[in-house]
Formats: structure tokens, C-alpha cells, sequence
């Protein structure tokens, strides 16, 4: 029996790259059916409410295996609905999101090449949501950090450590400052690390990665990066830069029962329909939902194909230093998909 992935095609340029991603599954020869939905700022400004995914689309999560999503647009300022991530994410509890950061072939890099994995709790934090005005000058946000969030995603980044033979869970913090809530985080860290004794903790300030990012960038090679929403957040995107643009930054929002895979940069109106930006992160974000959906080998043949497509050279988007239009990139994605598929 086929898997079903629910896919919410988003806003801005989100509709061109969810495009995009279903030639090169489709290229795969994929037996998941794809269901369409809608969801975003699009969707909210026809309707209006107090949020930005309709009960259609909830039905469709309910009876789908997985979600893919689209770069949404999230309207900013007091009133307006949370963001579709967010929502999806709280209410299945996708607790962990994952970005692997890894340098591509044929890349203009600023600082060398780095490999190694973001891994962020995604469920509380500062995107709790909680907000408060105490006075016309004054207004709070509240920080919701739990042992239960912390020892889960804890738990999520040692065994990716594992799976991945890292020998390093590098925990971001700032609990000089935050003693209870990145206390409470960095005890469990360090409590769930004892269970692995060959994956060693290091502990960093988050204003001293964002240094050492730069500064010494290979120190964190083979190893995961681990930190609450808002500083993870931050930082994989500090991160993002390393490997040349965000556009080759696909990720995962994981759960113990579901998932949703999307790429990891926003929405980009500005460039919408002008065939432009760089269709890897969406592409890499479907592969990555095949491998989830159990088809491992026809995610590793669209991973190969990237691969080979960025050593050609000759179909880059400008953020590559290229000249392709994003449907001509994506077009050669998926020929050399179906090469890759013809040797399995």
C-alpha cells in the first residue's frame, strides 16, 4: 500500500519549487501519493481567521503519512495568525528540527568546507507564542523551556550522532545568562549524555559560536550542533552561509509519528515568477521525505543527481554564480534522477 505526503505548495515562490520538487520525485518513479493543500498568508488574506492553515488541510495531515510544505509567507505585527511551521509543528509535535549544512561540489564558499548537522528543538522556547502587554510601554514574551522538550531533543541529536558516526554533541546555550531555562536545558543534555560514552558533549555560549563559526568554522565538522528554538534558529542560519547560500539548505521537522519536510529558506515575493531561485533545498527537502516514506533509493538516486548537476556546473541558479533559471536547473535534476533511478 502507497504512502500519502500532504503538500502544502505555500506562497511567494513556493508554488515554482513545490513545482519543481514533484518533477524530480515524479523523475524517481516515487509510488507516494502526493495530495495537495492550502495553507499561508495567500490563503488567510482570501478568508481571514485566526489562522493560516484551513480545517481542509488539518483533515488531510490527519490521514497523510507525512508533509511536505512550501516556503509560506507569515504576516508580520499584533493579531496575525502564528506561522504554518509553527502550527504544524506544535500540534504533532515535531520536536526536532533538522538541517543538515554541507558543502556542495563546484561552490564558491567563503570559509572552506564544512559538513556537519543543526539540530534544533522546535516546539517551545521563544516560539511558544506567549506575549503579554504589561503597560502602553511594555511588553514580554515568555520562554518555555521543559525537561521533557529537553531530554527528547537531547535524545534526537545523540542518536543522529550515532546514526552518523559524529563523535561530538556540541550544546548551545547561554545559561550564564538564562540560568533556569538553559539550566534546565543543559542539565538534560548532559544527563541524556551519559548514555553515550563515546559521543563527547561540548558546551558553548551562543554569542561564542556565532564567532567560532568564523573563525575556526572545521572545528565543528562531523559533529551536531544542538540549541532551543530562537538560538538554533539563528545560528543554522549563520551556518547556512558557510556552504555558499541558503537555497542548498534543506530540512526536517520530526516527530515520533509524523514529519514535515520543507526547505529551508522563506518565501521570497520579490523573486515570485520569475523562474529564478535556486530549487535545491526543496528538491533535497522531497528526497529527504522519500527516505522517511521508506524509499530510501529513490531519495539517494535525487541526492547523486543534485550532486552530479552541481559538478557539471553548467545549470546553477545566481545564487550559485550561475546563470539557469530555477526550472531549467531543476530540469536537469531530474534527467540525471532518471539516470540514477535506471542503475538501481
Amino acid at each position: 500500500m502507497s504512502k500519502k505526503a500532504a503538500v502544502i505548495k505555500g506562497d511567494g515562490v513556493g508554488p515554482e519549487l513545490v513545482e519543481a520538487m514533484m518533477k524530480v520525485v515524479n523523475a524517481a518513479k516515487t509510488s507516494v501519493e502526493f495530495v495537495p493543500c492550502e495553507a499561508g498568508a495567500g490563503w488567510w488574506e482570501e478568508n481571514g481567521g485566526n489562522t493560516l492553515i484551513p480545517e481542509e488541510t488539518w483533515d488531510l495531515l490527519e490521514n497523510a503519512d507525512a508533509c511536505f510544505k512550501g516556503p509560506t509567507t507569515t504576516p508580520g505585527g499584533i493579531g496575525t495568525p502564528k506561522s504554518v511551521a509553527v502550527s504544524i509543528r506544535q500540534r504533532y509535535n515535531l520536536y526536532a528540527n533538522v538541517r543538515p549544512t554541507k558543502t556542495f561540489p563546484n561552490t564558491n564558499v567563503p570559509l572552506e568546507d564544512v559538513d556537519f548537522v543543526c539540530v534544533r528543538e522546535a516546539t517551545e522556547g521563544l516560539y511558544f507564542g506567549e506575549e503579554a502587554k504589561i503597560t502602553d510601554d511594555a511588553h514580554i514574551a515568555l520562554r518555555k523551556v521543559t525537561r521533557t522538550a529537553s531530554k527528547k531533543i537531547a535524545e534526537y541529536a545523540f542518536e543522529e550522532a550515532k546514526r552518523r558516526n559524529y563523535d561530538t554533541v556540541v550544546a548551545i546555550h547561554k545559561s550564564n545568562i538564562l540560568k533556569q531555562t538553559d539550566g534546565v536545558f543543559l542539565e538534560e543534555v548532559n544527563k541524556v549524555g551519559e548514555n553515550y560514552p563515546d559521543i563527547d558533549v561540548w558546551e558553548y555560549h551562543i554569542d561564542n559560536i556565532a564567532q567560532q563559526l568564523i573563525k575556526n568554522p572545521q572545528n565543528f565538522n562531523k559533529k551536531i550542533l544542538l540549541s532551543t528554538n530562537l538560538f538554533m534558529d539563528v545560528i543554522s542560519e549563520e551556518c547556512s552561509a558557510l556552504i555558499g547560500s541558503i537555497g542548498l539548505i534543506y530540512s526536517a521537522n520530526i516527530g515520533d509519528n509524523f514529519a514535515m519536510f520543507e526547505p529551508a529558506h522563506g518565501s521570497s515575493p520579490k523573486y515570485q515568477g520569475q523562474d529564478k531561485v535556486d530549487p535545491v533545498a526543496t528538491i533535497l527537502a522531497g528526497a529527504w521525505m522519500l527516505d522517511y516514506l521508506d524509499e530510501k533509493k529513490k531519495a539517494q538516486a535525487i541526492f547523486n543527481a543534485v550532486d552530479e548537476v552541481m559538478k557539471e556546473g553548467k545549470y546553477l541558479t545566481y545564487d550559485l554564480g550561475g546563470s539557469a533559471k530555477l526550472s531549467e536547473m531543476a530540469n536537469r535534476i531530474a534527467e540525471f534522477t532518471e539516470k540514477e533511478v535506471e542503475k538501481l
